[in-house]
C-alpha cells in the first residue's frame, strides 16, 4: 500500500490582478495573483510526502479559469477544488510607484469563512498555511476556533487584515485591534515592515507580544533588505512544537537580520508576490524538517527567483530551476 501523503491546507483568496507601472514602458498586465503565488511556491518547495489542499472560494465569473490554474500544479490533492460562490471574484488593481511602493484597489465580493463551513474541511489536514490576501478570509473568532480545534502547525501571513478598505476599494493601513489575541492563534506569523507598525511600535515590541502569546517564530519581511526573524527560546524546527509558554522556557529570544539575495538577472523585475513566495517556501521547508535558518535561506532564494519571473503562471517550474513559459 502507498503511504498517505501528509496535507497542508491553504487558506487565502485567488485574485485576478491588473498591474500598472511594473514596467513603465509597457501597458497594464493582467494575470493571476493573490494566493496563486503561494500555491506556486508550495508546489515547488513542499517535500514529496506532502500535498496541498486549497481551501479557497472563487467567484462564479472566474471559477473555470481558477480550476484550470489549480490543475497545472503537481502537488494539489486530486479531489481538491475551489468552492464556487455566487459573487464576482476578487480583482486587484496594483499601481507601482517604485519596486516596493504600490497602491492597491480591491473589487469583488468573495465572502470569508464561517467556522461551520470551514471546520469539516480541516478534518483531513495536517498543517495550515494561511495568507490573508483580502483580509476578510477569517475574522478573529474563526481564527480562535481554528487554534482551539486544530492540532497541527499553523503559519499565517497577516497581510491584508492590517489594511482597511476605503469606499472606492483602495487599501490603506489600519491598526490591528487586539494583536495579542491574533498572535495566540498561530505558531508562525509573517508581516512586512508597514504591517508590523500597525501592531506595535517596532519589531522588538511585536516580538515580545507574539512570542509571549505562543508564536514560535515571527518573520518581518523588508523587501530588498531581507528579513528579520525572532525565534522563541528552544525553537529550531517543527519538531520543537508545541513549545512551552515564554515564562516556562529557558533561554533568550533568538533574532537575526538576514540579507536578501540579489535577483539572477539585471534590468528590473517583478516584485509582485515576493512576500507570498517567501512565506510559502519557508513553511514548506519547515514541514520538510529543515531548521528555521535553513528554511529562511531557501525562502530568500525563492523570493529572489520570483523577482525574475513575471506572474504566477509557470512560477513553480521557474522556482524549481526549470523552463517557464513566462
Amino acid at each position: 500500500m502507498t503511504a498517505r501523503r501528509k496535507r497542508v491546507g491553504v487558506i487565502g483568496s485567488i485574485v485576478w490582478d491588473v498591474i500598472h507601472g511594473r514596467d513603465p514602458r509597457d501597458a497594464a498586465v493582467e494575470e493571476w495573483g493573490g494566493i496563486t503565488y503561494a500555491l506556486g511556491a508550495l508546489d515547488a518547495a513542499l517535500p514529496e510526502d506532502w500535498e496541498m489542499v486549497p481551501l479557497l472560494k472563487v467567484g462564479h465569473d472566474l471559477a473555470h479559469s481558477a480550476r484550470e490554474f489549480l490543475g497545472t500544479l503537481d502537488k494539489v490533492a486530486a479531489e481538491a477544488a475551489p468552492i464556487v460562490v455566487p459573487h464576482q471574484n476578487n480583482r486587484v488593481e496594483l499601481h507601482y510607484h517604485s519596486a516596493e511602493k504600490r497602491c492597491e484597489r480591491l473589487t469583488g465580493g468573495v465572502p470569508g469563512w464561517s467556522w461551520l463551513g470551514l471546520k469539516p474541511l480541516l478534518a483531513d489536514v495536517d498543517a495550515l498555511y494561511i495568507n490573508l490576501i483580502s483580509g476578510f478570509e477569517l475574522d478573529l473568532e474563526v481564527a480562535q476556533l481554528i487554534r482551539q480545534h486544530f492540532r497541527g502547525p499553523i503559519y499565517c501571513d497577516l497581510h491584508s487584515v492590517l489594511l482597511a478598505l476605503q469606499p472606492n476599494g483602495v487599501r490603506t493601513l489600519q491598526p490591528l485591534a487586539n494583536p495579542a489575541a491574533w498572535c495566540r492563534c498561530f505558531d508562525f506569523i509573517q508581516v512586512n515592515e508597514e504591517e508590523m507598525s500597525m501592531m506595535a511600535p517596532d519589531a522588538l515590541a511585536l516580538a515580545a507580544i507574539a512570542i509571549g502569546n505562543g508564536v514560535s517564530a515571527l518573520n518581518v519581511t523588508m523587501g530588498s533588505r531581507g528579513v528579520v526573524y525572532f525565534a522563541a527560546p528552544g525553537f529550531e524546527r517543527l519538531s520543537d512544537l508545541p513549545r512551552k509558554p515564554l515564562g516556562d522556557a529557558a533561554g533568550a529570544i533568538r533574532t537575526a537580520l538576514v540579507a536578501a539575495k540579489p535577483p539572477r538577472h539585471d534590468g528590473g523585475g517583478d516584485p509582485t508576490g515576493c512576500g507570498d513566495v517567501w512565506g510559502a517556501t519557508c513553511f514548506s521547508r519547515l514541514l520538510a524538517g529543515d531548521k528555521l535558518d535553513a528554511a529562511i535561506d531557501r525562502a530568500l532564494d525563492a523570493a529572489a527567483r520570483n523577482v525574475d519571473h513575471r506572474g504566477a503562471t509557470g512560477l513553480t517550474d521557474y522556482l524549481r530551476g526549470e523552463l517557464s513559459t513566462k
